[in-house]
């Protein structure tokens, strides 16, 4: 199944405004990077989402300057038209609120959407195989990546190693929704992330902290993740980094706009994506959770945190009850700040994951493999 993108064209505002918008066009396309080639316009609005219609608003009469909003009157620079890193902010944002659980088979997939997964993770190997394997992890094999986009209708992403622009090009070939530069695979260039404006596909990075968001957006990050520590049913990494961003966010947002410059030298992040963040009081683009979620506990809490989503990694199909788990972990960040709920779908879940204990110096450590 694909995607049905209608798209409206009106002179001013929007159709919530009470502009009215007529049809433009219809397109039926089998993915998000599909649809990023036909596009022809570099700004959008998204009017209205649902699981397989996506409903995209744009203006008509719009000066070609290149800046595009992005949450709010925040605007973000593109950097050139290859790359609409607005409609990719915007794709990002249709997965709020959701989770996103990694897979190494198309029976696993089917079980994440029938959990109310809003995406899946396409891999080999599940970071706790991954760990206790060792070896060096690639890119999935480009057919199972499929065999798996062929199984679900939500949307597939898949991981490419940091700095491996060629194991990118190869995922957005075969149509992957959403690409992960992700450092549980073993990084490729220990120096250079890839240049993710070189893409149509969106992009997903991790981070450690607001300087490090902030430097993956300024590459083409079109959404961002907290590292924590994959595999290891450890929660404590994924926290941490939640409450660096955040705490962060928190101090600039009192800051004097003078203070900005010092703040993003310090920080090693752009000025003007420093200043965004000011203005939004939050990160320009998606801010997912991930790395050590093991139960609905762990997942409410990185909501209540001020996340947008959670990844869960092995900690669902590393646990007793796969199925169980996956729902109640759903369930979980859709009713994150009820107590009831959360006491309810925590019950009888079996066992969880065997977890790592981080203080065990012997432990890598894979947050800390790119800066």
């Amino acid at each position: 199944m694909g995607y049905t993108i209608t798209c409206f064209t009106s002179s001013v505002g929007s159709k919530a405004a009470g502009v009215q918008a007529s049809p433009h066009r219809h397109l039926l396309l089998k993915s998000v990077s599909q649809f990023l080639s036909h596009l022809t316009l570099s700004h959008l609005n998204i009017y209205k989402t649902n699981k397989q219609r996506i409903h995209f608003f744009f203006p008509s009469k719009m000066a070609d300057t290149g800046v595009v909003t992005v949450y709010g009157n925040g605007a973000i620079y593109e950097t050139t038209k290859k790359s609409p890193f607005s409609v990719k902010v915007g794709l990002a944002q249709m997965l709020r609120g959701g989770v996103i659980m990694d897979v190494v088979t198309p029976e696993q997939a089917r079980i994440a959407e029938e959990a109310g997964a809003c995406a899946v993770m396409a891999l080999e190997r599940v970071p706790a195989d991954i760990r206790a394997q060792g070896g060096v992890a690639r890119m999935s094999d480009p057919q199972l990546i499929k065999q798996i986009k062929s199984s679900v209708t939500i949307p597939v992403m898949a991981k490419a190693r940091i700095g491996h622009f060629v194991e990118a090009q190869i995922l957005e070939a075969i149509g992957v929704d959403y690409v992960d530069e992700s450092e549980v695979l073993t990084p490729a260039d220990e120096e250079n992330h890839i240049n993710k404006h070189n893409f149509r596909v969106p992009f997903v990075c991790g981070c450690r902290n607001l300087g490090e968001s902030l430097r993956r957006i300024r590459e083409g990050a079109a959404m961002i993740r907290t590292k924590g520590e994959a595999g290891t049913g450890n929660i404590v990494e994924a926290v941490r980094h939640v409450r660096s961003v955040m705490g962060d966010i928190r101090v600039l947002r009192n800051m004097d706009d003078d203070e900005v410059f010092t703040f993003a030298k310090n920080i090693a992040a752009p000025y003007d994506l420093v200043m965004q963040t000011k203005q939004l009081g939050r990160l320009p683009v998606v801010h997912f959770a991930a790395g050590g979620v093991a139960t609905p506990a762990d997942a409410a809490m990185m909501m209540q945190l001020g996340c947008d989503g959670v990844f869960v990694g092995s900690g669902v199909f590393k646990s007793g009850d796969p199925v169980r788990r996956a729902r109640a972990i759903v369930q979980a960040v859709t009713n994150y700040s009820d107590p009831d709920v959360l006491a309810e779908v925590s019950c009888g879940l079996g066992e969880a994951m065997v977890g790592i204990d981080l203080n065990d110096v012997k432990v890598e450590r894979y947050a800390n493999r790119s800066d």
